[in-house]
């Protein structure tokens, strides 16, 4: 009973501060462990951790209420003929939902006077953001974390009347993963961030050496739509943490609820006495994202979006030589071994679906590729033949909408390409018209097997709840990493196998990709891995320590160690300017380098010999 009391006191203070939480639950478990130890002694020693923590919780650390009011869709419920992001009048933004077509309302546009003005503002308050500590940014971000535990089904919702997901989607690709991002930057932030140590060698053994982490200023992103909050407050998170300021711009598929996801991060900012213009969305059309990506007040930018965009952001960026971190999506391969458990392929066909579903497809590092080696094949298509054709479309059901049609064409002419080509249409295979939402954007779940590496599907990213399972020609890792790193891609990866399966080894090495999961999907991201790709899929890295360092200067320090004896870098007379004897010169510069680098004590004594002679 003790140890269940202090366990919920703790439960309820812990985020506030969680290293003190998990050292008083030590030294509680450390009594409760003693053979003295009796009911009552453990009582007292729960009651008093939990006294004890709650009077070291300064005020300031613990997380401040606050509230954000919600959008809601229109009550009148206008259903658009033809849902499009282009409004009437041909300049503003209309948001609608796609999985409804219902209309939102419409956003002005920003024009390049009003991306001047978030970038003026987010500066002016980075100046003041910069000089906080560790300790007041976490503040901040403990009670952002408790705003969105508090608030889950709404920021759900929010997102859902925007993207077309399902409320379960919202809750894993928008709440669990920030939720993780805050508990990790938390967590680990300040470890990322703080100064380092550097070693030193045997010629410079009287400096110090350091690495020191600093705010660049402000920093952009350039977000997709798929998942609107977390794409959204994501980057705002690590901005907050490196002590800079940021403008995002979100995407015009989802204008309608950035405002709230943007006011939700301010509000934890004003709690806490911060200035929130800290933090900046805009929307803007794509004529005048240029104005944005090479904008001299802009220190760096995370793009996340497709690889034609990329290059026109990255041309823009480099008329102001602006650091671009890209994440450009993938085709990413989910590798079944047939050395997997019997028993486990279930577990694996429930991950696949998931991977393969989740968002209708619209995910990253959604698994885009299935390759199965010839003995597990045949099994693993019965399993997932029933389980496709079964799903249900809607927002209430199993896959929901995808953010638009215009996909609709190309998906259609992918699928029945590789079916003219000899693959096999198991399921699905073209757009749905949902009976109660006949304007909303649905594409029916697909299953095509057989796909081979030369056809285009197995190539372009669909990014659509479509599932493509590729037989391996063989079982060797050889045969199956040529199939894996066929497509210009490079984004995540899985592969299934038994832990002593040496070809799960050789896949992780071999394959071409920034992230592998092993045994699971997308388990890099759930644990703030650093998130990136290679070849097609970008470069650069966000999410992790490499993440947080990457939105600052990496300066390097080297100080005396002991200046204050005197002992300091000065030049010897035989290097002295002017050189009065080029060859003595050259002589001492060698014995320098024989003592510092000379391999074996022979040397590093001929070296101290050579500065003597031609001192």
């Amino acid at each position: 009973m003790a140890t269940e009391t202090v366990d919920k006191v703790l439960e309820q203070v812990g985020p506030a501060v969680e290293g003190l939480a998990e050292e008083l639950r030590a030294v509680y478990l450390k009594v409760a462990e003693s053979p003295e130890a009796t009911t009552w002694t453990l009582l007292c020693a729960a009651v008093g951790a939990a006294v004890l923590l709650y009077v070291l919780v300064l005020p300031e650390d613990r997380p401040i209420p606050y509230t954000v009011p919600a959008p809601r869709a229109p009550e009148d419920a206008k259903i658009l003929d033809k849902p499009s992001i282009k409004a009437p009048d041909g300049t503003s933004i209309q948001c609608y939902a796609p999985a409804t077509g219902q209309y939102l309302g419409v956003v002005s546009p920003a024009t390049p006077e009003s991306i001047d003005r978030a970038i003026e503002q987010a500066r002016a308050a980075q100046v003041k953001w910069a000089k906080t500590s560790f300790r007041q940014r976490r503040a901040v971000l403990r009670t952002l974390l408790q705003f969105v535990l508090d608030n889950q089904e709404d920021l759900c919702r929010v997102a859902c009347i925007d993207s077309g997901k399902t409320m379960v989607d919202a809750q894993l690709g928008e709440v669990l993963v920030t939720t993780e991002k805050l508990r990790w930057t938390l967590k680990h932030g300040e470890k990322a961030l703080v100064p380092e140590r550097r070693p030193t060698n045997i010629l410079m053994a009287y400096k110090r050496n350091e690495v020191v982490y600093e705010p660049l200023g402000v920093i952009a992103a350039l977000v997709s739509w798929n998942y609107p909050f977390h794409n959204l407050i994501g980057p705002m998170i690590s901005a907050i943490f490196s002590g800079n300021g940021i403008v995002v711009k979100v995407s015009e598929q989802t204008a309608w609820s950035s405002p709230y996801f943007t006011n939700v991060v301010r509000g934890a900012l004003a709690a806490h006495g911060h200035d929130p213009a800290l933090v900046q969305t805009v929307v803007c059309w794509p004529q005048t994202a240029d104005y944005l990506t090479s904008h001299p007040g802009i220190a760096h930018i995370t793009f996340i979006g497709s690889r034609p965009v990329c290059h026109l952001v990255a041309a823009s960026a480099s008329k102001a030589l602006i650091p671009v971190v890209a994440e450009l999506g993938g085709k990413d391969a989910s590798i079944i071994l047939d050395s997997v458990p019997r028993s486990d392929i279930p577990r694996i066909v429930e991950t696949l679906l998931r991977g393969s579903f989740q968002a209708s497809g619209q995910n990253c590092i959604g698994i885009e590729r299935i390759i199965a080696t010839p003995a597990v094949y045949d099994k693993l298509v019965a399993l997932l033949e029933p389980r496709v054709r079964a799903l249900r479309m809607g927002q209430d059901a199993d896959v929901g909408a995808m953010i638009s049609d215009a996909p609709f064409d190309r998906l259609e002419s992918l699928i029945a390409d590789a079916v003219r080509r000899g693959a096999r249409l198991l399921a699905g295979g073209k757009r749905y018209t949902h009976p109660n939402h006949p304007q909303g954007h649905y594409f029916t779940p697909t299953l095509l097997v057989d796909v081979t590496p030369d056809m285009a599907i197995a190539n372009e990213e669909c990014f659509a709840p479509v599932m493509v399972v590729m037989r391996a020609p063989s079982g060797s890792a050889e045969d199956v990493l040529a199939v894996a790193n066929a497509p210009d891609f490079g984004l995540g990866s899985s592969v299934f196998g038994a832990d002593s399966d040496p070809r799960v080894a050789a896949i992780v090495r071999g394959i071409k990709a920034g992230m592998i999961s092993v045994n699971d999907f997308a388990a890099t991201y759930a644990v703030q891995l650093p998130f990136g790709g290679v070849a097609g899929s970008g470069y650069g890295r966000f999410a992790g320590e490499e993440g947080l360092r990457g939105l600052c200067n990496v300066k390097a320090v080297c100080r005396d160690r002991l200046g204050w004896l005197g002992i300091r870098t000065s030049i010897p007379p035989p290097m002295r300017y002017p050189v009065r004897d080029q060859e003595q010169s050259w002589r001492f510069a060698r014995g320098i380098v024989e003592f510092g680098y000379g391999i074996g004590l022979l040397r590093k004594v001929g070296g101290i010999l050579g500065l003597a002679k031609n001192s």
